[in-house]
Parts: C-alpha cells; structure tokens; sequence
C-alpha cells in the first residue's frame, strides 16, 4: 500500500492570498493544488505534474501544478465568483466538464490523460481518473476548512493506493479506515500533521518506510523570466510601448505577482534582439 498525506494550510492560505480568492474558490482551488501534490510527490525522477479542470461553473478552468518536492502554484480563472446563495458547494462551482492529468519527467515527452468530471468536488474525480486512466485502485480525500472570515483555517488530505501484489487483507484494512476517516480539512484543524494522518489511515496494517517534504506555494517567474518573454513581441509593439512613456505592466497569471517594465529595460529588450 502507498498512503500519501498532506498538512497543506500554509500553501491553500497563501494561494488564497495571492489570487484573493472567494470563500469557494479557495476551496476549489486549495483541493486541486493538494491533489496535485499528492499525485506529484514520491516520483524518482524529476517529474511536475498538472491538473486541469474545465467546468461550465462559474469558476471557470482551474490550474494546479507541482513538482515531486511539493512546490505547487495555481489558479482559478474567476476568483472572485460564487454562487448564488454563497454556499461552499465545490461541485456546483466547477460544474460538469473534463479533468485532464498532464504528467512531465524532466525535459521528456509529456503524458497525458482525460475523463469526464464525475462530481467536480476534485477528490472523487482524481481517484476517478487513477482508476480510467492509469489503471490505479485508488482512493482520496481533500479538505479546506475556512474561519468565519472565509480565511483558510485548516487544508489537509491523503492518497492511498493498492501497490501490485498488495496484501488483500490489508487493503481490505486500509478501505475500511478510509471509510471511517474524517474529512481531513477536519482533522487537520484539530491538530494532526501529516504523519498523525498516516497513522490513523493505516490503523491495524503499520507504517514502514517513510518520506517527509514541506508543500509550499512556489512559481518559477522572475524578471530575467519575463523580460526573455517580452523579447518574443513584435518589434513595433516594443517600440509603441517604449514611446508611451508608461510602463509595460506583465502579470504572472499562476502567482499573480505584476512586472512593470520601464522604457530603459525595454530599449534594452529591443536592441538585444
């Protein structure tokens, strides 16, 4: 058996920041980067993985990548939507559409998978496509829990998977545990880290060996990143832009962090090219 778990408050909370999300979609989006660190973690090679979601709610297409070391970025393409009545319905928010699991190693060619959304709830639709997909018994649980305030109180959740030549017994034991566990947001919030998690998921069956990585909000973006980027425009955008006066505003749509280029960075792009 392969049992992952994830004590993920700091990386939902500060994503939430970041994008200033509404209550549900930090709850949205908080379970896909979870989910995206569980399936990424453990990988022996260099590995990233994505996960996209395309519902017809009001959320719109939300993007999870991580790493193996559980360096995750994200987003959700209308953070500030809702619903109606501001209920914290995940499934409702995402609404029917397509999961897509884009997995890459290292500069290789990527692999990649798609099925139907089964709930939109994100958890269930993972395990759904371990199962379609890359033919995996799987199950997992995801969980953000907010404050009165809509802020992220606790994140947490966990992967199990049934290994080839597992023990049924143990698998049987390990089902049952799942079946009984709380949501794991839950748990989380009243103080489990990602061992104690572990350990309730594998009551009767014992840990072995084990692998510990901290989950953190990470993007790639820099500066040097996106002046390489802006080089790529047509030549007489670039010089429109340095006539203007006004500062080339670049904003990284997974981080939201926003670069503004002034004229001297821009003459410099253009005279390099």
């Amino acid at each position: 058996m392969s049992v992952r778990t994830i004590v993920g408050t700091g990386l939902v909370a500060e994503a939430a920041r970041r994008h200033r999300t509404s209550p549900v979609a930090t709850v949205a989006l908080g379970r896909a980067l979870m989910g995206a660190v569980l399936l990424g973690s453990g990988a022996k090679h260099e590995e990233t993985v994505q996960l996209q979601l395309r519902g017809d709610g009001p959320l719109g297409p939300i993007l999870a990548i991580s790493d193996q070391h559980g360096r995750a970025r994200g987003y959700v393409s209308h953070a500030s939507a809702s619903l109606p009545d501001g209920r914290l319905d995940v499934g409702a928010a995402v609404g029917a559409g397509t999961l897509a699991v884009v997995r890459q190693k290292g500069n290789g060619p990527p692999y990649s998978g798609i099925v139907e959304l089964q709930t939109g709830t994100v958890a269930q639709d993972l395990a759904h496509y371990l199962s379609e997909s890359e033919q995996v018994r799987s199950a997992i649980g995801l969980g953000v829990f907010l404050d009165e305030s809509g802020d992220v109180a606790a994140a947490g959740g966990f992967s199990v998977q049934a290994l080839p030549g597992a023990d049924e017994g143990e698998i049987s034991q390990v089902e049952g545990n799942v079946r009984g566990f709380p949501g794991p947001g839950e748990l989380v919030r009243e103080g489990f880290d990602a061992a104690g998690l572990a350990e309730t998921l594998l009551i009767g069956v014992g840990i072995r060996e084990r692998h510990s990585a901290t989950p953190v909000f990470h993007c790639g973006c820099d500066r040097e990143r996106v002046l390489g980027a802006v080089s790529l425009l047509d030549a007489e955008e670039l010089t429109q832009s340095i006539r203007s006066e006004s500062p080339l505003e670049i904003h990284c749509r997974f981080c939201a962090t926003q670069y503004q280029l002034g004229s001297d960075e821009l003459e410099t792009v253009l005279a390099e090219r």
